[in-house]
């Protein structure tokens, strides 16, 4: 069950006994705790019915007891089990899932990871509870994500906006969207985010990141793209080699992949490119400018300096020269 159906469930005052959100994409999870906490019951409601625990402190006696209780002045409690991935003896509470109250709303999140499918827990919640697990975004979905959350809260965003975005930020959907949280406090009244905006308001350079190196790769630009490491260098938490790498490779992987296509017209390159006309033709521009031996080349450079990066075959030399001495080897050869 995605999102948005519990959510439209628990509007409608719709609800099971027990719930269980896990997986390893903590913002669906964190939604929904955070919905349960502020929105199932009113604020008089939730003085003598709300009930909040924290899997590391929590014992699973305290819980099940909780859960037992009776609502005071009003028709149901609610019960939250927060972190539950640090409870010990978490799987003794099947002996309550088993039996739930249904005038208690049972919500735990266990967060990072899913629970294991051998344990008698996992089977009695099968059964009993509303169990839904998130699995992590995949990156090739992170743009037209980025892309939906900005248009539901009701602003446009420009392509190359939400790309600095996503490459600045990676696939951590919790800081994207408090991220955007903070632009629409600062636009004011304006309805269209560009590139301006990210520079002003989070502070990712529209002149210096990750996909203007790219583009100074693709064009073989070796001074734009010193320029740009350059600037990294100076500010560290701009583009550290652990993010950079990743984007680019991104990028790298899909030309490479386009000569496997039989297809290669725009047309079926589109969906390759997410639909993104700067992207499709920056991919075009690599390939005349490199040629598939060229392509080929930047991959094993970007997972040599992979490697380099973590340590292996490197004595310690700082991201930002490796990110150098990786981008004039590419260009230059």
């Amino acid at each position: 069950m995605s999102v948005e159906k519990i959510l439209d469930n628990w509007k409608k005052k719709n609800f099971k006994p027990v719930y269980w959100f896990d997986g390893e994409e903590d913002f669906y999870i964190d939604q929904l705790i955070h919905y349960a906490e502020h929105q199932i019951l009113s604020e008089s409601e939730a003085s003598f019915n709300l009930t909040i625990f924290y899997g590391r402190d929590a014992d699973w006696a305290s819980v099940t007891n909780a859960c037992k209780r009776y609502p005071m002045f009003a028709e149901r409690q609610v019960v939250l089990l927060k972190e539950a991935q640090h409870m010990k003896d978490i799987d003794k509470l099947e002996s309550y899932v088993e039996h739930p109250l249904s005038s208690t709303i049972f919500v735990v999140g266990y967060k990072s990871k899913t629970l294991d499918k051998r344990t008698k827990l996992y089977k009695v919640l099968s059964k009993q509870a509303e169990m839904v697990s998130f699995a992590k975004i995949k990156d090739d979905k992170v743009h037209d994500w980025i892309a939906e959350l900005v248009k539901s809260k009701g602003y446009d965003i420009r392509p190359k906006a939400v790309s600095l975005l996503e490459e600045h930020i990676g696939n951590d959907l919790s800081r994207i969207a408090n991220e955007i949280d903070k632009l629409s406090v600062n636009l004011k009244g304006k309805n269209d985010i560009d590139e301006d905006d990210i520079e002003k308001y989070i502070g990712i350079s529209k002149e210096y990141n990750v996909f203007e190196l790219l583009a100074a790769i693709t064009k073989k630009d070796l001074a734009k793209a010193i320029q740009i490491l350059n600037y990294f260098e100076s500010n560290p938490k701009a583009a550290p080699i652990q993010l950079a790498l990743p984007a680019l490779y991104a990028h790298f992987s899909k030309v490479y992949a386009v000569y496997g296509m039989t297809d290669k017209s725009d047309q079926a390159l589109k969906p390759l490119f997410y639909y993104n006309p700067n992207s499709l033709k920056q991919a075009h521009d690599m390939m005349r400018n490199y040629g598939y031996p060229g392509i080929e080349k930047l991959i094993m450079l970007l997972h040599q300096y992979n490697l380099k990066g973590i340590g292996v075959g490197d004595s310690g030399t700082p991201g930002a020269s490796l990110m150098k001495e990786m981008v004039v080897k590419m260009i230059v050869g």
